[in-house]
């Protein structure tokens, strides 16, 4: 018996993102270690992977997990090259060159190759005290010339709000840390109860570069 057309189509879809994997494994992730990432509370792309990296293919995540499901389908790559996500020759004037709504994907960094992660939604959140702790890993030990830490205002709802800068509290611009595995912050807010962002600048040492970092969290209290 032949298989169902809908069948065909849905394993050549699984082999399409199994070969993307590899080729990611073998190339893109290398790429990867060269920079870094938050990892507490994680990023979009690197929550995304933790969840889903050995069955990336499983067509439930549209429903268990429906906004990592889109940045899957719309550039898996994005998720592995989580630690990638950066831009050079900024120069600190932030504000000025990364648009509002493009906050997460670093103004649209690498011609797009992270849009995904600026998708307005119900993105799975970490829980947070507010006393609470963002721990970022520099896998390749660039240093850092200061971290920004932000916080979006209470009344923001991620769910349904592109995050602008005006949605934006500074936490914490850090000074300068010499290069490490990673740098921990303990930062502070208070009152804060439900669905919020972080959102973390990490300014590289080695050279011009900027890193951008969203982070789902829910206050708990």
């Amino acid at each position: 018996m032949r298989p169902s057309p809908s069948l065909r189509r849905w394993a050549a879809r699984v082999a399409v993102l199994f070969a993307a994997a590899v080729t990611c494994l073998a190339t893109g992730v290398v790429a990867a270690n060269a920079h870094g990432t938050v990892v507490g509370p994680s990023s979009r792309n690197y929550s995304c992977l933790q969840r889903w990296q050995s069955n990336f293919w499983d067509g439930t995540m549209a429903t268990k997990d429906p906004m990592c499901w889109q940045a899957w389908q719309d550039n898996s790559s994005a998720m592995w090259n989580y630690m990638s996500l950066y831009r050079n020759g900024l120069g600190g004037d932030f504000q000025n060159k990364i648009p509002n709504g493009q906050l997460c994907s670093g103004g649209r960094a690498d011609n797009g190759y992270y849009k995904s992660l600026d998708t307005v939604g119900d993105w799975k959140a970490t829980d947070i005290r507010n006393s609470f702790t963002v721990t970022m890993n520099d896998e390749a030990r660039h240093g850092a010339d200061y971290l920004m830490v932000y916080v979006t205002k209470p009344g923001f709802d991620p769910t349904r709000q592109a995050l602008t800068w005006g949605d934006l509290q500074l936490l914490t611009k850090t000074g300068r840390y010499s290069p490490a595995q990673s740098y921990t912050m303990n930062l502070s807010t208070s009152g804060r109860s439900g669905r919020a962002m972080i959102f973390t600048i990490w300014q590289a040492s080695h050279t011009d570069q900027a890193f951008f970092f969203c982070s789902d969290v829910n206050f708990v209290g």
